[in-house]
């Protein structure tokens, strides 16, 4: 019981932090790219880096330093009529 409140200290101690528009528009790439391959998208979730945004000054959002990217060089377009 001693573990859960020592735990519950250190949580109340920390700054909540945010997801910037850059951070959740990595995680819906990294969304997109697992539906269009059909693959799991943990590896990708595992492998993204987020730190504090720099162009926040209270440090309270966060970034993806390596954002997924998406090759869409077998995608075929076809012409609307």
């Amino acid at each position: 019981m001693v573990y859960v409140s020592s735990v519950e200290t250190q949580v109340q101690k920390e700054k909540p932090m945010t997801l910037s528009n850059q951070a959740v528009g990595a995680l819906m790439m990294a969304l997109q790219r697992s539906l269009m391959e059909q693959s799991d998208i943990v590896p990708v979730l595992t492998t993204m880096n987020f730190v504090t945004n720099p162009d926040d000054p209270a440090g309270e959002t966060l970034v993806v330093t390596n954002p997924p990217t998406i090759n869409l060089s077998e995608v075929q377009l076809s012409e609307e009529e």
